[in-house]
Order: C-alpha cells, then structure tokens, then sequence
C-alpha cells in the first residue's frame, strides 16, 4: 500500500470485515485498561505505558468514526 490508509479502509476493517471486529475486540479487552496507575515511579512508567496503549485504540476508533461522519476534531490531543 503505497498510500495511507482512509478513514474508510479502517471501517472496513475492523467494522465490516467480522475478523476484524474480532481483532479490534481482542485489542480493546488487552489493551483498554484505565491509563492512571496509583503509586511511585513504577506507577508513572506503568502509566504512561497504558496511555500510549490507549492512544493506539482510541486512533482505530476515531478513524471509524470518521468513516461514519463523526467530527473527531476535538478527541485527539
């Protein structure tokens, strides 16, 4: 793929496509975990670990989103 990906290649895959919907569910129970982990700098490394986790779902989603007309403008930081 000499391209990136669109909006809508994302939505065939992990919406339309039920391997993907799979993929994308396995994902989110393995990786969708609260980002904030209480305690000493272990805590901030595991945080920040979480979050990067988070951020990867979170730009699967919105993608999706995209592809359904959803303005995601304000979701990403």
């Amino acid at each position: 793929m000499s391209q990136n990906p669109t909006p809508e290649d994302y939505k065939a895959l992990f919406e339309d496509d039920r391997r993907g919907v799979a993929i994308l569910e396995h994902l989110i129970r393995t990786f969708a975990r609260p980002a904030v982990v209480n305690g000493g700098i272990d805590a901030v490394l595991a945080t920040y670990q979480r979050d990067g986790q988070r951020r990867v779902l979170e730009f699967i989603t919105n993608q999706i989103n995209r592809a359904h007309g959803v303005d995601v403008n304000n979701q990403e930081g």
